[in-house]
């Protein structure tokens, strides 16, 4: 398996976020976006710090499992 990339190795001033709509416009939401390949997850209420960065598979196992219900028990936190 090829190693992800250290998040500092990317260009962070190129990337353009997208927060989800239910975030409701306070900063209170991760924010998501894609370069080079990888997808990166941020955290819109501290934009300087590093992102985590994913593979597309593993973000896309992520939204699966999320759609099929399988993160529901963070709604209750």
């Amino acid at each position: 398996m090829t190693p992800k990339p250290d998040p500092s190795t990317f260009d962070l001033n190129l990337v353009e976020w997208t927060v989800s709509q239910y975030s409701g416009g306070g900063g209170n939401c991760v924010r998501v976006a894609v370069q080079g390949g990888y997808v990166l997850i941020g955290d819109s209420q501290n934009p300087d710090r590093l992102p985590h960065v994913f593979t597309k598979g593993e973000a896309q196992a992520f939204l699966r499992g999320a759609k099929d219900d399988d993160f529901d028990f963070l709604l209750e936190t």
